[in-house]
């Protein structure tokens, strides 16, 4: 398929620059699997679930990635951590990267220096680093500002919108799960209230979720690689959510190569510790999810072919013009959707 076929004109004003004042006064335009639409609120989600169905979310900590330094001779640049190597090393983001070459060392605050190794191919302007303080992490965190996506060009005051209320762990992704930014602790309630069930899987976001496709055709594109954890319990879960006939319910597209990436069959998943490079287009038979949370995402991503894949190229179509119709803001501080399986 073309990747020209998942383009459509996003008009810069309808990306959400900033969050809501309430996390969960989001529109939720919903798409059934006959792919008829439905004008809603985040807040009516416990609503639309059923007794016995199960959301399952990822539960990552965004790391306050974006790093502004000084090289030994004086240049301001910006070191964008995107993810830790097995031997300690860092896969960076640097800009201007002529001033971030191999041997470079630059000066992050009071605790934290980096020094660079190498020139990475991963991405334009991507070195691998190693920085030095007592405690790199608590470092990076402490130095660190939120690494907003590019599209957002408006200064975020309060970082911990950039978080969705239940990440737990260390901080260790470049990006958030923004279907999860919507839940606040009274949905959540609610939905317990209504007998719906709650999981977590674990995928580190990185800073290629942001990156279009490039191919002429999207069989051509190349999958960046994620780590991810799926645990024992997460799998019990499921299984019990289908012994008892409840849907489960990935939110977010993240939570969904998870879940696809460790079907068993059956409609069974296996617990996983790894990583995965999973690519969901069109053709592609899931296996787990019956419903996708998910926001509204950028042209010739990723993410829209997987959306495009779970409810169909015509639904996407009629959902999105809909959406643009209608007023729904956009991207990662925008609405969202809530989809279920085409019939």
């Amino acid at each position: 398929m073309l990747t020209a076929e998942f383009d459509y004109a996003l008009p810069p004003e309808r990306i959400a620059q900033e969050p809501l004042a309430q996390r969960d006064s989001s529109r939720m335009l919903v798409v059934d699997g006959d792919g008829s639409l439905h004008d809603r609120r985040f807040v009516d989600l416990p609503e639309l679930l059923r007794p016995g169905d199960l959301l399952v979310v990822n539960d990552t900590r965004v790391r306050h990635a974006r790093l502004r330094g000084e090289t030994e001779r004086g240049r301001e640049v910006e070191v964008l951590v995107v993810e830790r190597r097995a031997d300690g090393s860092y896969l960076c983001l640097t800009r201007p990267a002529k001033h971030v070459q191999p041997g470079a060392c630059v000066r992050i605050g009071d605790e934290l220096e980096a020094s660079v190794i190498a020139v990475a191919g991963e991405h334009a302007g991507a070195r691998l680093v190693r920085f030095h303080a007592r405690d790199v992490e608590a470092a990076i965190e402490r130095a660190g500002a939120a690494p907003l996506p590019p599209y957002i060009h408006r200064h975020l005051n309060d970082p911990e919108r950039y978080q969705t209320l239940y990440a737990r762990g260390a901080p260790s992704s470049a990006a958030a799960p923004t279907a999860g930014l919507h839940f606040t602790p009274a949905v959540r309630e609610r939905l317990q209230g209504a007998g719906i069930h709650w999981s977590t899987v674990q995928l580190q976001v990185g800073l290629a979720t942001f990156t279009p496709i490039r191919a002429q055709s999207i069989e051509s594109h190349r999958m960046h690689q994620e780590s991810f954890t799926l645990e024992p319990e997460t799998a019990t879960a499921i299984e019990a959510a289908r012994r008892r006939g409840g849907r489960v319910i990935a939110v977010g597209t993240t939570v969904m190569r998870v879940l696809e990436t460790c079907a068993d069959g059956g409609d069974r998943v296996s617990p996983q510790d790894g990583v995965t490079s999973l690519y969901i287009r069109p053709g592609h038979t899931f296996q787990v999810a019956d419903g996708l949370l998910t926001n509204f995402h950028q042209p010739r991503s990723s993410l829209l072919v997987l959306l495009a894949a779970f409810i169909g190229e015509d639904a996407w179509r009629a959902a999105y013009a809909h959406a643009l119709d209608d007023g729904y803001r956009f991207l990662s501080f925008g609405d969202c959707m809530l989809c279920w399986r085409r019939t």
